[in-house]
């Protein structure tokens, strides 16, 4: 288990961790989200001892990490660390050396990964000579090729195609259903709810919100209703403070209510309105449960 403990970091007047604190478990993926300059990255980094911490502890498997330790975890930074003018096949095996991988075994797993992305034909170009997308994907082929017992990967997604995210997703769902811990973050939410079973949220170097995803969804404090009334503009709808948010598309109405709202009265004035086709009362989506949780 990975367990980040009570971290403080302040780089001059700014803070950019006050009192983190979250675990991340073998065999279970955690969606690390917050907004820009919230102290994700700080964090992450703060695994691999790239910040020097004000106070606070960062232990895997009950231990503090050593340098050993760390070449047994997998890092996918955000500002991306590979050599552009090297050749990929080369600098991959040149990188599972340093991790302490024999070169025969560096390179039957550097063609694996290779392989898994589809860019085993590309293994002797320049890492400049590939696109952004591609770029992205072999960056994580260096977090993968020494079968880390931990992936820690800052922003993944980012500037992958519809195609790409769901390879990328495929392959961390199977790590982690070998047994490996992995932590990412994103600004794609619909993502991180699809594929995490867990997700801790920090603000202003804060966790402000870490649990199982279904848990936290069910107790926040809004929900999410939808109503189709057949050959209605959506007129009927109330004007009351219990709803946070509406939209009205055509004859479909969408609602953020609070969780108590009387439903049964809604359904009334929509009935009133015309013929009611659909009918939906659900917890909000992990977008509209991030939204409350930095808000307050």
């Amino acid at each position: 288990m990975l367990e980040l403990h009570g971290l403080h970091k302040r780089f001059g007047e700014v803070v950019a961790l006050d009192g983190c604190t979250f675990s991340a478990s073998p065999g279970r993926m955690l969606g690390f989200l917050g907004p820009n300059g919230a102290g994700k990255t700080t964090a992450m980094r703060s695994v691999f001892g790239l910040v020097a911490l004000d106070s606070g502890s960062v232990t895997w498997m009950g231990e503090p990490i050593d340098g050993p330790t760390r070449r047994t975890f997998g890092y996918m930074p955000e500002q991306r660390g590979l050599y552009p003018r090297m050749k990929v096949r080369d600098q991959l095996i040149y990188l599972g050396e340093l991790h302490g991988m024999k070169v025969t075994e560096a390179k039957t797993s550097v063609d694996r990964w290779l392989d898994e992305f589809g860019l085993l034909d590309r293994g002797g170009d320049r890492l400049e000579q590939l696109s952004h997308g591609n770029q992205q994907r072999i960056q994580l082929a260096a977090a993968l090729i020494f079968d880390p017992a931990l992936l820690v990967l800052d922003e993944p997604f980012s500037g992958l195609d519809p195609l790409g995210v769901q390879a990328l997703g495929a392959t961390l769902r199977r790590e982690a259903a070998r047994g490996k811990t992995v932590v990412f973050s994103s600004h794609q939410l619909d993502l991180v709810e699809d594929l995490c079973e867990e997700v801790a949220i920090i603000n202003d170097g804060e966790i402000v919100l870490v649990g199982e995803v279904g848990a936290i969804k069910q107790q926040t404090t809004y929900r999410r209703v939808e109503v189709h009334v057949s050959g209605s503009d959506g007129s009927w709808l109330p004007k009351s403070p219990r709803i946070a948010e509406s939209s009205v598309q055509g004859e479909r109405v969408v609602l953020v209510v609070e969780r108590d709202f009387p439903i049964d009265e809604l359904l009334v004035l929509a009935a009133s309105a015309g013929t009611v086709t659909h009918v939906s009362f659900e917890a909000p989506t992990l977008s509209q449960v991030f939204l409350e949780a930095v808000s307050r």
